[in-house]
């Protein structure tokens, strides 16, 4: 019976230690994370695609609408009290907060190229979806450099 307990109490309070983060900016910075995470998978899913002798048009149309769909939201990911002089775990630099109209342009460049390259997958012209691929990738990169903590 001991060996069965001590797991369960062990598994209850690992379960515990996890879970939702606990303030509105933790919580702003975890989800714009996912957010990122979400994109980063379809732009690579994107990119593996166009790397095969017959790319799956499909699939490449199906992650660009996705990323076309974050992208309008991104310069809304960053709210008040979700940065790193708020206390927040966040490769989010502070610069965000303290230049929004620099981040906001950067933003809407990378939602600009996104939604190019949404337009170019729904063209069903893999020639200019390769095209957009790279101001897309340039544009993350840009705001990357100026705006996310170095890995």
């Amino acid at each position: 019976m001991k060996r069965l307990i001590l797991p369960a109490v062990l598994c209850l309070a690992l379960a515990g230690c996890g879970g939702s983060p606990d303030t509105p900016g933790a919580k702003a910075a975890h989800d714009r994370h996912e957010n990122f995470e979400a994109i980063g998978k379809a732009f690579k899913t994107i990119g593996d695609e166009l790397k095969k002798g017959a790319p799956d048009l499909a699939a490449i149309k199906t992650q660009a609408t996705k990323i076309n769909g974050f992208a309008p939201q991104v310069k809304d990911w960053f709210p008040a009290g979700s940065s790193p002089k708020d206390g927040v775990k966040t490769d989010a630099l502070a610069a965000i907060w303290e230049q929004p109209d620099e981040f906001g342009k950067a933003a809407a460049r990378f939602a600009e190229a996104a939604a190019a390259l949404d337009a170019a997958a729904a063209s069903g012209d893999l020639a200019a979806v390769r095209g957009a691929t790279g101001p897309l990738g340039a544009a993350c990169k840009s705001c990357h450099e100026r705006f996310r903590e170095k890995d």
